[in-house]
């Protein structure tokens, strides 16, 4: 019966091939009368195959005839459930599950408007500026989407049952829309709107969402309908904080014409919701998120819309809310799951991406970069080039050569040189962007005495304190030990990964003596970018390690990427914002182990405060019967008890010595955070104030003629760096946010807020 409930609708084995609704239900209703103590079983299916919901509410309305017990449990539970979720975007699929059941007459009609009402009455008075907090929007948008998110499920039942109520309902919504903030642009909530009155007009039908209750609605008239209670309301503050607890289900990134989609306005929205929950619920189970995405309950082929909706997830600002593997791992299991349709849909949006790449958001950019990159390399990095071998006539700072520069770097990172250049053997002269065949750039190949010695020094396991000493007495006082030291030490570790950390591991303490200081930590940097000049990789992967191992400071880092050399780069080469982006990840990382790790050692204490406790009240529990103490308490239980206590209580002092350091270097995480936001924007700041007033943002008439590209370099630097600054800011605005006064008062100029 479990197999039933799961594949119900599905064409499959466990029902003979056939996709019949109606007989699926049935013989999953045949299968559960008998099973009714299993109602949590499938509530679990409702809530995680949300795209079947009419069909499991069907089949609750079947078994409300059998057992009305079983239907008011699942009422009463989804309640419970609803009432945990007002929280969480759980809500949205529990209301969509509550219509379900209205639809098959478990539910009483009045109660689902009594719910929308009381959703929409908080949402109304958040916003209002005397009784409410309009900073909240975002939690009052996202209850209206979800009453209109339920109506193509259930607005016409609706309609039909309590016509009055549901009539109240939309105009109170109508009023809601009227009196919220407006963005510039059309959002999510009005589109939605939108579609839901042309689904009104259209008499409340459309073709998405299936509506099984029909076939059996003569026998679900004789069901008892359930009353439901509505859920209280919670509170908050904080615009930035309701945004991340309520963010918006889609930012819809419209890559195809209109013409691709031939459907009603309100079926995109439909199969949009069935995407969006099958990539949730199937997040880390990939061939099952890609079968049940290929295989939705609608009557037409929606591949355009399938392939949207994915990106429009990869590419959300601020985050995804997956890891972006997931959708390109996704995505390649659709091109092999619809070989004939899906891969030619895919090329579509990356062209029509591609075209519209100056206009990107610099962190959308950089995904697109990795995602298409990583894509190629499964099939064979086959790609039709010779369409973007123009770019070579662009300037080196236009959007669209360096897209293609840096795919085609990163796919050398995937592979090796010569597969990639194979690759691109329609369009030969691209092999200008390759980078330069990988290898290191060691200084002292041919002249370098001083680094030999030191190379046996190391091969020879010298320890690290002997080696300091060698490198005082012998390089110091004739040449620039940081050179030799640094280039010889990343010679040896070049062969591999491995050797490089082994490397690091033994002698990291020789490049430390030699880079106290954030200056020399900035010329040691210089040194691994010289040494690996042809991988930018390598330089990438070397700059983190050492990070790691404390040899470069977050703030060294930053000061190097704004050297001079480095910002004649900043429009033209991803290198140094990689380098950055690894720095500002690490010192984050650094952070939310530290809060993991203290929250562990917090919920230690207070387990062993438990058992001191439960020790405390059954030895209170001890009685005194002719002047001797009998117990109270059973004796075998109280000896456990006192046995576990004392363990609790050795293991309480280090756990708590441990609480301390842990919070001592969270301080300290959380000091260097807020000096490296402090030290990154004002750097942001310095090279901006210098360039922006000379920038005129005009076309460039003299390239324009020329290459087709209409914006000047000094233009194309400013706006590529004001993208970064963007895009650092939208990535880490939690973390920036208590900082926020203080970059205020020190770092943002005027000028800079403004632009």
């Amino acid at each position: 019966w479990r197999s039933l409930l799961l594949r119900i609708g599905d064409k499959c084995p466990e029902y003979g091939g056939n996709d019949d609704f109606k007989e699926h239900i049935e013989a999953c209703y045949g299968a559960l009368w008998r099973e009714l103590e299993h109602s949590d079983f499938l509530l679990q299916c409702a809530e995680q195959l949300p795209h079947k919901i009419p069909l499991y509410g069907t089949v609750v309305g079947l078994l409300n005839l059998e057992s009305e017990d079983f239907a008011r449990r699942v009422v009463e539970t989804t309640q419970t459930n609803l009432q945990d979720a007002l929280s969480c975007d759980r809500i949205r699929i529990l209301m969509r599950f509550l219509t379900a059941l209205m639809c098959s007459k478990v539910l009483q009609p009045g109660s689902v408007v009594v719910l929308f009402e009381t959703l929409l009455s908080s949402a109304a008075t958040t916003i209002d500026e005397e009784s409410g907090n309009p900073s909240w929007q975002a939690r009052a948008d996202f209850y209206i989407a979800c009453i209109l998110s339920c109506l193509p499920w259930g607005g016409g039942e609706l309609i039909e049952q309590a016509p009055e109520e549901i009539e109240r309902v939309m105009v109170g919504i109508e009023a809601y829309l009227s009196i919220r903030f407006e963005f510039d642009e059309k959002d999510f909530l009005e589109d939605l709107w939108e579609r839901i009155q042309v689904l009104s007009n259209n008499g409340w039908k459309l073709d998405s969402v299936p509506r099984p209750h029909l076939s059996f609605e003569a026998q679900l008239v004789a069901g008892k309908s359930h009353p439901i209670n509505c859920p209280e309301q919670p509170c908050g503050k904080q615009k930035h904080e309701a945004e991340l607890k309520y963010p918006r289900r889609l930012r819809r990134l419209n890559i195809f014409p209109a013409n691709k989609f031939e459907l009603q306005p309100i079926d995109r929205f439909v199969v949009e919701e069935y995407l969006l929950d099958v990539l949730l619920f199937f997040n880390g189970c990939r061939k099952e998120c890609a079968s049940y995405m290929v295989g939705l309950p609608v009557p037409f082929r929606y591949e355009y819309l399938m392939a949207e909706t994915i990106f429009s997830q990869l590419l959300l600002l601020p985050q995804p809310p997956f890891k972006p593997i997931y959708y390109t791992l996704v995505i390649i299991d659709l091109c092999k799951a619809l070989p004939g349709a899906f891969p030619g849909v895919v090329a579509g949006a990356v062209r029509a991406l591609f075209e519209r790449i100056a206009d990107m958001d610099m962190e959308c950019r950089t995904r697109l970069i990795l995602w298409f990159s990583h894509h190629l390399s499964n099939f064979q990095f086959i790609w039709p080039w010779e369409e973007w071998a123009f770019v070579l006539g662009l300037p080196k700072w236009a959007p669209q050569r360096v897209f293609v520069q840096e795919v085609l770097e990163r796919e050398v990172r995937l592979s090796y040189w010569e597969k990639v250049r194979q690759s691109i053997e329609n369009a030969p002269e691209l092999e200008e962007l390759l980078p330069l065949k990988a290898g290191p750039s060691f200084k002292y190949e041919d002249d370098g005495e001083l680094s030999l010695e030191l190379n046996n020094l190391v091969k020879g396991r010298t320890m690290a304190r002997e080696v300091i000493s060698w490198v005082e007495e012998s390089i110091i006082p004739v040449h620039s030990a940081l050179s030799v030291v640094v280039q010889t030490l990343l010679d040896i570790g070049s062969k591999s990964f491995t050797h490089l950390i082994t490397v690091l591991e033994r002698y990291g303490q020789v490049i430390a003596k030699l880079c106290p200081d954030q200056d020399k930590q900035v010329m040691l940097i210089d040194e691994i970018n010289s040494y690996w000049k042809n991988n930018a990789q390598m330089a990438a992967i070397a700059i983190d390690r050492m990070m790691g191992y404390r040899l470069i400071s977050n703030l060294a880092i930053v000061s190097w990427v704004f050297s001079p050399d480095n910002i004649e780069q900043f429009h033209s080469s991803d290198h140094p914002w990689e380098v950055l982006r690894n720095a500002v990840n690490k010192t984050y990382n650094r952070i939310s182990d530290l809060r993991k790790d203290i929250s562990s050692l917090e919920k230690g204490v207070s387990s062993a405060e438990k058992a001191k406790a439960e020790l405390e009240v059954a030895e209170e529990k001890l009685t005194v019967v002719n002047g001797e103490p009998v117990l109270g308490e059973n004796p075998v239980r109280l000896k456990r008890l006192k046995s576990y206590a004392e363990k609790a209580e050795e293991q309480e002092v280090s756990v708590r010595d441990s609480l301390e350091a842990k919070e001592a270097l969270l301080a300290r995480a959380l000091d260097e955070n807020e000096a490296l936001f402090i030290s990154l924007y004002m750097s942001f700041s310095n090279v901006l104030m210098e360039r922006l007033p000379h920038a005129s943002m005009e076309v460039d008439k003299e390239n324009s003629q020329e290459n087709g590209y209409n914006i000047g370099e000094k233009e194309q630097w400013c706006l590529s760096t004001l993208g970064y600054v963007k895009a650092f800011s939208t990535q880490y605005a939690t973390e920036i946010w208590p900082h926020i006064e203080k970059l205020d008062a020190e770092v943002f100029h005027p000028l800079f807020r403004k632009t």
